[in-house]
């Protein structure tokens, strides 16, 4: 690809980030379970699951639906609503909520993971600027904002992913209206 061509999600990039990251990702995802269990969810919804590592990964007797928009193995969206959605590595990536909102009323909690920039860090040779591909790059404060406008409160927020992962923050909702 070159330097300011869209991202392809087709199935050569889920190819090498299966080859890439396959070894941390077992990490990631016990950090992830972790992370979310205060909320006691036995339906969740992976939005954005790739190739599905979140659900390979899952707890014995909780149930998770997969959904991703390209052809990967999923199970699609089977509710109505969830326990918990997850967003993981999914929110920069949309140009708008359009797709999400109806979920989003439907929810009890919801789970995301996103690139936050450092105070002190230039948006240019940061390793999440990636303007063609990364969409959206919202502060901590607007996150909470933004889900505060959907009936959420935000339980916490941290990065339980760092390492490996650099300035990724995972922040955990809870439906409160």
């Amino acid at each position: 690809m070159h330097e300011g061509a869209p991202c392809a999600y087709d199935l050569g990039y889920y190819d090498n980030m299966l080859r890439a990251y396959s070894g941390s990702a077992q990490l990631i995802c016990e950090r992830r379970w972790a992370w979310v269990a205060e909320a006691a969810a036995r339906t969740v919804l992976d939005y954005g699951a790739g190739i599905g590592w979140f659900r390979a990964f899952a707890p014995a007797g909780v149930q998770v639906d997969t959904y991703e928009v390209l052809p990967t193995p999923q199970t699609g969206i089977t509710r109505t609503g969830y326990d918990l959605l997850t967003l993981w590595d999914v929110l920069e990536h949309l140009p708008n909520l359009t797709a999400i909102e109806g979920l989003l009323l439907e929810a009890q909690h919801v789970a995301i993971s996103i690139p936050i920039l450092p105070p002190d860090q230039p948006w240019i040779g940061w390793k999440h600027f990636k303007p063609h591909e990364h969409l959206f790059y919202p502060t901590q404060e607007q996150l909470k904002a933004l889900f505060a406008h959907f009936g959420f409160d935000e339980i916490k927020r941290g990065q339980p992913e760092c390492p490996p992962r650099e300035d990724i923050w995972n922040f955990l909702y809870r439906r409160v209206r």
